[in-house]
């Protein structure tokens, strides 16, 4: 059901969300060149500028997200960075560090989340929320900085969950690719080959929506536990 309370919390999920997938987006196309493939290069997406990102997945970053949030009150989306698929081939070691560059990412900005909210805590100008936890709602201010608050939470929970999912060895999720860190050379590639084909790459992706939340639920609660312990310390 839309509500008021849900219209005025969806500029911060968007902003939060759209900052958690350009910077993902970003840091594969510049792992990428970095690696030896200008591809994501080329078309603009070494920036943290969102909009080459939005303009080459308009769908995902624009129109799902917020049909998502309407519908069930968190935000769902995607985007893309090109990649030349026979540099894959060749070098498919780089193109796996390339993968995990996205997933680094994410998890970075939940160090910086992390970091903003402990000083938040130690300032006074967060506090933990006296009607427990959310999602959205890690800490909590007055005026001005509860809206930063919320966004700080947005920020550490998106990350937290964009990261861990995307790192499930499925695709189109990175990582089916990030295997080629610790498989060797020929299997990696048989296992890409395979992992490819429509059947088992729907078949998997399906999977893991069903069972991410299961693999999740731990992390998120040392994650929570974690930043709770450190923030009664202030």
């Amino acid at each position: 059901m839309i509500t008021p309370e849900l219209l005025a919390l969806l500029p911060l999920w968007y902003v939060a969300f759209l900052l958690s997938l350009t910077c993902h987006e970003a840091a594969h196309a510049l792992a990428a060149k970095w690696g030896g493939d200008p591809t994501a290069y080329h078309a603009g997406q070494v920036t943290l500028n969102p909009m080459p990102h939005v303009q080459r997945e308009m769908f995902g970053t624009i129109a799902v997200p917020l049909v998502t949030f309407l519908l069930n009150g968190w935000m769902l989306g995607w985007g893309s960075a090109p990649y030349d698929p026979y540099w894959e081939q060749r070098y498919p070691r780089k193109a796996a560090w390339m993968a995990l560059a996205g997933p680094l990412a994410n998890f970075a900005l939940v160090l910086v989340a992390t970091a903003v909210i402990q000083i938040g805590l130690a300032t006074g100008a967060f506090q933990l929320p006296d009607g427990g936890i959310g999602f959205a709602e890690l800490v909590s201010g007055t005026g001005v900085a509860d809206g930063f608050a919320r966004f700080t939470s947005l920020l550490f929970s998106l990350n937290l969950l964009l990261g861990c999912f995307n790192l499930l060895p499925v695709a189109p999720l990175d990582g089916h690719s990030v295997l080629g860190l610790i498989l060797p050379e020929e299997t990696h590639l048989r296992w890409l080959a395979f992992i490819r084909d429509p059947m088992p790459s729907m078949i998997g992706l399906v999977a893991a929506w069903q069972f991410f939340g299961y693999l999740f639920h731990p992390i998120w609660t040392g994650a929570l536990n974690t930043l709770i312990y450190f923030g009664r310390l202030q």
